[in-house]
Parts: C-alpha cells; structure tokens; sequence
C-alpha cells in the first residue's frame, strides 16, 4: 500500500511526455502528408488520360496545390479545350503572368480567352509573343494586332523599343511615325523585311521625312525594289531620285514618266534621262568612244525587258 502514491506520481511524470510525443507524431505525419499527395499529383497530372483530368481538376488537393500543378498541365499539349476553359474559369489558378504565358502559348487554348489576356499583357511580353516560334501563328497575328492598335497611344520611348524589338509587321507600322529617329530605329530593326518597307513607300501620304530617313539608309536604299518605290513617291528628296535615276531600267523609267501623282519637275528628269538612254541605245559606238559605260546603260534595259 505504501508504494502506491509512489507509482502513481511516475505515472503522473510520464503521461505528459507521452502526450508531447504523440503530438510530434502527429504533426510530422500531417507535414509531411502533403508533400506526398502533391507528388502523387504531379505524376498524375503528367500521365492521366484526357477522361481522367475533369475529375482530378475538383480534387481539393489539386486545388490546394495548383501553383505547382496548373504549369505542369499546361505543359500537356494534349489537353481538350474542355479542360482549358475549366482552368480559365479559376481566377486564382491562372493569375500568374508565367501561367497566363502558358496557356495563351497553347495550341488549343479558346481563342475568346487567349483574345482577353493578351489585352492584358505588358507591352514587351505582346512584342516577345508575336516573335517566338512556338507561338501559334493566329496567336502572333493577334499580338501584332494588339501592339499596332497601341502604338498611337504610346510615348516615343517605348515606341522606339518596339522599333528594335518588335516584328517585322510592327516595326513596318512604326515606318509610318513622323519621328525621323524612330524611324531610323526600326529600319535597323532585324525583322524588318522588304514586304513592310515597300508597303510603308506604297502610301503617298507617308511622312516626308521617314521617306528621307528610307532613301538615305544605308541597307534599304541598295535594295532595286526600294529604290524603285522611292523614286515613285512624292516625298522622296529629289537629291536622292537623282542618285537612283542610273541604276533604273529603261521600261522603270517609261512609267515613271507619266506618274500623274508626282511633282511635274521629277517627272521631266525621269524623260531626259529615258531620252539619254535611247540616244545611247541609237549610237552605241559613239557613246563607247567617248569613254562612257554604253555596255552597263543596255544591260540594264536588257534586263528590263
């Protein structure tokens, strides 16, 4: 009997400890519980069938885990439309500008969606999707789209990035700026193909001074289609129709002549120098006798047809 009390203040020391234990356990097992489910997932999200994910979208342990999850899935190129319209409708699933990347750069994410977030994005990542290679090409089309409709609203800075950084078909819309300086930017743009630079020269009421800025780059004004258009627009320096005028062909040259829209004074240049080269073409040996280039002025009619 006299042991009893004893027994019973260990049991008393004990008890605590034991209960301080089983919380420890309890909390390393609810810790680490998640890190497994999430694994689980992610092997899950990787492998399952199309038939499988709708279910898996409602688990609460997908939706515990998204930020992790939704990048993976998006990475699946094999995801109905179904499944992506359901990730759109979760606001918090796709509220990450590195999500909303992923899913406007998938192949089969709804158009309506894609339409709405691109109106979203900032102005370089616009520029960086209309010019990456996995984007899909109406996707590209819209960026460009978005960015060309923006460019009138824009400060001269951040035109002058798109001028260096955009596409060809935004830096050909820059073309179209009065700003000599912008323009200078986007002709030395990489991008930039011939196409764009003859569509800017198409319009007569391009500025006079990005015609300028055209006729006097160093690239675009070796170019014979650019010259031709050049020499064909209203705008251009008349220095510069001068320093085109040799290298033009014979029949260039006849339809220049009756260019209505050009200045009455540019167009008469264009007859003396057609009327030079059929005197040429009428006495070749005494134009090579007086040391003159007769053989280049008929290669170039020759080619002209």
């Amino acid at each position: 009997m006299a042991d009893r009390p004893a027994s019973s203040s260990v049991n008393r020391a004990v008890a605590p400890n034991r209960v301080a234990a089983a919380r420890a356990a309890s909390s390393e097992t609810s810790s680490s519980a998640p890190e497994r489910s999430a694994d689980a997932l992610r092997a899950t999200v990787r492998t399952a069938g199309a038939d499988a994910l709708a279910p898996l979208l409602e688990d609460p342990a997908f939706d515990q885990h998204h930020a992790v999850l939704i990048p993976l899935l998006l990475e699946r190129k094999d995801l109905p439309e179904s499944i992506l319209d359901r990730v759109a409708r979760r606001t918090a699933w796709i509220a990450s500008a590195a999500v909303q990347r992923k899913f406007v750069a998938h192949p089969r994410a709804p158009r309506r969606i894609v339409t709405r977030l691109l109106r979203e994005f900032h102005l370089l990542d616009l520029a960086q999707f209309s010019l990456h290679p996995a984007t899909p090409a109406e996707v590209r089309r819209l960026a460009e789209d978005l960015l060309v409709a923006r460019i009138g609203q824009l400060p001269l800075g951040e035109k002058k990035m798109l001028a260096r950084r955009g596409s060809a078909r935004v830096a050909g819309a820059l073309l179209l700026e009065s700003s000599a300086s912008l323009v200078a930017v986007a002709l030395d743009n990489s991008f930039l193909t011939e196409a764009q630079v003859l569509k800017a020269l198409s319009r007569h009421t391009l500025e006079a001074q990005a015609v300028s800025v055209i006729s006097r780059h160093t690239k675009w004004s070796e170019s014979a289609a650019v010259r031709l258009a050049l020499a064909a627009h209203p705008h251009t320096p008349i220095d510069r129709v001068l320093a085109f005028l040799p290298e033009l062909p014979r029949r260039d040259l006849q339809d220049l002549a009756v260019l209505a829209h050009l200045p009455a004074g540019v167009r008469q240049y264009f007859r003396h120098e057609l009327a030079r080269r059929l005197r040429v073409a009428a006495a070749p040996g005494r134009r090579e006798a007086s040391g003159a280039p007769a053989a280049a002025d008929r290669a170039k009619d020759s080619k002209a047809g």
